[in-house]
């Protein structure tokens, strides 16, 4: 009688199909997870759209405000909000990119540049109250300018500074060292290197960043609150830098908290789907020069 001759298990198999089984049930917990929270942060985009905009109109948009009476506007807050977000990036943009430039290609590696990294990805992470008590000190109490749209500004620009700084300089780090050595190679200089061949290839990343910080800026409340006021000028086009600086979102606090008017909670759902629209417009405006650099890196 033959007996039957076993081949030996191969030990790789049953390791390379439990590989496999633990690929697939990562990558449909992958799959779950995001469809959910894609879910949930579409479900409440529309849950406050749906309730502000159908009653959105231009008089609600270039309207004054209204202490006491119905139908009051946000023009002179939307106007603010804007402002103070455009000399916020005036200031901390240039600020940002020079100061993550210099970290990333002329700063020494010692303890000190250590050090000052971490203080910067300290900032990054602070409370911006913190940045609303600083900016009080500064221009309220220091030089007692009071509460307004240049201090609200200044406030939040040095909110956005630190995370300007960490974003330009990990985007210019990502950047292949090969492209850095064959521009060296080419004859250019370190200066011609970093805005013809590290800048446009990181810009990207840099623009992601200011993206994110304008929308941060934008929606902003409690550094404007101790910075630039709760109220507005009253007028709709006032560029005036030491005019008090309420912006969208402190108004739209305003309206919730303190406001006496009758219609508050009709306001406040129609200051929120613009304040929305706003921020989803900002990022949509940020996202064209990242197209067109694509384009042209093709």
């Amino acid at each position: 009688m033959r007996s039957e001759i076993k081949s030996p298990s191969n030990p790789f198999s049953s390791s390379k199909s439990m590989n496999h089984i633990n690929n697939r049930l990562f990558t449909i917990l992958v799959w779950i997870v995001g469809i959910v929270t894609i879910l949930f942060i579409c479900g409440l985009l529309f849950l406050i759209l749906q309730k502000g905009l159908p009653k959105l109109d231009f008089s609600f948009l270039y309207g004054l405000p209204s202490e006491i009476d119905e139908g009051g506007g946000i023009g002179p807050a939307l106007f603010n909000s804007f402002y103070v977000l455009i000399i916020s990036l005036i200031i901390s943009i240039p600020l940002g990119m020079a100061a993550g430039i210099y970290l990333a290609e002329f700063a020494p590696a010692n303890k000190f540049i250590a050090f000052i990294r971490i203080c910067v990805e300290g900032l990054a992470s602070v409370p911006s109250i913190i940045f609303g008590l600083f900016g009080i000190a500064i221009f309220v109490e220091a030089m007692g300018v009071g509460l307004t749209i240049l201090g609200g500004a200044v406030s939040l620009a040095f909110l956005n500074l630190p995370v300007l700084t960490r974003v330009t300089e990990e985007a210019l780090r990502a950047v292949p060292q090969e492209m850095k050595t064959a521009s060296f190679a080419l004859g250019g200089t370190h200066l011609q290197t970093i805005r013809r061949v590290l800048i446009p290839v990181a810009l990207n990343g840099i623009i992601t960043g200011i993206c994110l910080v304008a929308g941060r800026a934008f929606g902003e409340s409690a550094v404007i609150i101790l910075t630039a006021g709760v109220s507005t000028s009253g007028e709709m086009w006032d560029f005036s830098l030491f005019s008090p600086g309420a912006t969208l979102a402190v108004h739209l606090w305003y309206v919730q908290s303190e406001a006496i008017v009758p219609d508050a909670q009709a306001i406040a759902e129609k200051a929120a789907a613009v304040l929305v629209c706003v921020v989803l417009l900002i990022n949509l405006v940020f996202r064209i020069p990242l197209w067109i650099n694509s384009r042209k890196m093709r």
